[in-house]
């Protein structure tokens, strides 16, 4: 404790029984103090992307991504990888088990699903036919207890679409704090409030989130829309800015067409950098399998290592964490000319940086936009970029 409140307390003690000075305040202060030799809980993290820790406990995680870009599917996935349990029978689902997505701890941990969007119909198929077949072989007969991979006591699945939103908080608490789960998936969070656009009531949401995934030793999982205009991947309303604030990573889901692949990238972090973007697709069974990226071409062998990212553009903050230094790749990209074609910007700063996806540049794109260091035009209906004036 500090030297100055010791002092205060022990004149305090002298004066046992008459008025303190030292208000409750400063103790609280006190309590909360952080030093080099203050001892906090070691961060743990429950799940591993290419060999990188991620989804760390008493921490909120952002899912997002525009309407059917896979972002079910991933939380699927988390809730399998999750709960699997190898050693109650061989026949693992092989789906699984190729996906760069592992378990940290070799124990399973409990897993909860809260879903506010979609229909009982729909909730009960995914855990019937995505999260259960994902962890059992698809030929395992699912009523049959003895031979499944998973365990009821272990997840734990409600649909909340028919309460009031005013109670859907209130019941997400009490379900974290009776079932006790390790890994909470909130499906989604705009369903938390009544308007996406109002600042107090978002800002009370992701502090009550917050304090329960601290207080509960869980990690939340926040699974939020992207803006529907095209190029804007922003998150969705007041709630989604508030979300990007507070969360410890943020990850997009997308979908590639023509080829049908989804992706998810790690697009924010506060840690640990993931470059590598996950591809998969929907096999005929309904589930998801590990896909190579759709750039490179299909012939590539599955699981290849990605082309490197060029380091030239990248640049580190004070934190360690690393980015792309958005002003000299699109001047760059520019190459002193007075205006670019959208098609032909894209394609040069994807080239010079190393990007394989077009949602990566989506989001430059805009940093670049947003930091006035290019400007949109069009003349007669072709989309074009240009500096900005200085």
């Amino acid at each position: 404790m500090n030297e100055n409140v010791m002092s205060q307390l022990d004149a305090e003690l002298e004066h046992a029984g008459e008025e303190t000075a030292l208000s409750p305040k400063m103790l609280l202060l006190e309590q909360l103090r952080i030093t080099p030799e203050k001892e906090l809980p070691k961060m743990e993290f429950l799940f591993q992307l290419y060999g990188k820790p991620c989804f760390p406990r008493r921490e909120l995680v952002a899912i997002t991504g525009k309407a059917k870009s896979g972002k079910t599917f991933v939380t699927s996935m988390l809730m399998a990888v999750g709960n699997l349990n190898v050693n109650l029978n061989p026949n693992v689902n092989p789906n699984i088990c190729q996906l760069p997505l592992k378990r940290m701890r070799e124990e399973p941990f409990k897993v909860m699903w809260y879903d506010t969007e979609q229909s009982d119909e729909s909730t009960q198929d995914i855990l019937k036919n995505r999260i259960i077949r994902l962890l059992n072989n698809s030929n395992t007969n699912l009523t049959n207890p003895t031979n499944n991979l998973w365990s009821e006591k272990s997840i734990d699945v409600f649909n909340v679409r028919g309460v009031p939103w005013k109670e859907r908080r209130d019941l997400l608490c009490e379900a974290v704090m009776r079932c006790k789960p390790d890994l909470v998936i909130v499906d989604g969070i705009r369903d938390l409030v009544n308007d996406i656009n109002d600042g107090v009531l978002a800002q009370e949401v992701m502090e009550e989130l917050m304090h329960l995934a601290t207080e509960h030793d869980c990690c939340i999982v926040c699974v939020l829309h992207q803006n529907k205009s095209g190029e804007d991947h922003n998150l969705r309303g007041w709630i989604g800015t508030e979300l990007m604030n507070k969360a410890f990573e943020v990850y997009s889901c997308e979908k590639l067409m023509p080829q049908r692949i989804f992706s998810l990238e790690q697009t924010l972090t506060r840690k640990y950098d993931i470059e590598r973007t996950m591809y998969f697709e929907v096999g005929d069974d309904g589930l998801p399998v590990t896909s190579s990226n759709p750039s490179q071409g299909r012939e590539k062998e599955r699981g290849e290592q990605l082309p490197p990212l060029n380091q030239t553009y990248r640049v580190c903050d004070e934190e360690g964490r690393r980015s792309f230094d958005v002003m000299r790749l699109f001047l760059d990209a520019m190459r002193g000319e007075d205006e670019v074609g959208g098609g032909e910007l894209r394609e040069r700063v994807m080239q010079l940086s190393g990007i394989a996806i077009p949602f990566k540049y989506n989001q430059l794109l805009t940093e670049a936009l947003n930091q006035k260091i290019i400007e949109r035009g069009v003349r007669g209906g072709r989309t074009f970029y240009r500096p900005a004036p200085f």
